[in-house]
């Protein structure tokens, strides 16, 4: 029996990159025999975004009003970070991509802990190498260091294969009112936040508990955390 996990991110958002750290913290720290199955579901923060991209300091004026305010939150994140071990080198990053392909990337590996891994190696890619993962010959690269064929990865992303899946995939997000990320789904029960790990874990034995009762259906429910 293993306890289902979602969670609905993006690869540019600095919270979410956390929230995967916490999640990992998290399944360390249970016990041998509870397993979770966990799966990604896109969703992108900035939808309109250009193909290639934009330059990261417009961008953030554009968004934040200001370069100065916007590197006070930037600021945030990194001492946020330290306290999970997570590195944000926001200089290295030079333009804020378009996600969509490597939301389609996602989908093109297998799922599990090669998805898994996939998902952890793009956060790194952008957010401590500063690298373009809204290029396609940069995700065939991060497809290549996850142990993935790099050539099947990069036929897929330059054809159109994935592409309706992923705005099916964003549509049910919104339909189910997913508004901001990242967002998990513990069995039924919805997470809205960087959850600390030791709540994820509640929650994780919580719903493994239940498997062990019989699997009855649990009531759903949203809980927003800071």
């Amino acid at each position: 029996m293993k306890v289902s996990i979602k969670v609905t991110s993006d690869f540019i958002c600095p919270w979410c990159r956390i929230a995967d750290a916490r999640l990992e913290k998290a399944r360390q720290s249970l016990p041998e025999d509870v397993e979770v199955e966990v799966d990604w579901l896109p969703i992108e923060l900035n939808p309109g975004m250009p193909r290639e991209g934009m330059d990261r300091v417009a961008y953030r004026r554009a968004k934040f009003g200001s370069w100065e305010y916007s590197h006070q939150l930037d600021e945030h994140t990194v001492e946020k970070g330290k306290t999970d071990d997570v590195t944000f080198n926001y200089p290295a990053i030079q333009r804020v991509p378009n996600t969509f392909a490597a939301h389609r990337l996602t989908l093109f590996a297998p799922a599990g802990l090669t998805r898994s891994l996939l998902v952890k190696r793009l956060f790194q890619a952008f957010f401590e190498e500063g690298r373009d993962i809204g290029d396609s010959e940069v995700l065939a690269e991060v497809a290549g260091e996850c142990g993935m064929d790099k050539e099947a990865a990069r036929h897929y992303l330059f054809s159109t294969a994935g592409e309706a899946e992923v705005i099916q995939l964003e549509d049910l997000a919104r339909q189910g009112d997913i508004n901001s990320v990242p967002t998990f789904d513990i069995a039924g029960i919805r997470l809205t936040g960087a959850v600390p790990a030791d709540q994820l874990r509640y929650y994780i034995m919580d719903a493994y508990r239940d498997l062990l009762k019989g699997g009855g259906a649990r009531c759903q429910g949203d809980k927003r955390l800071p």
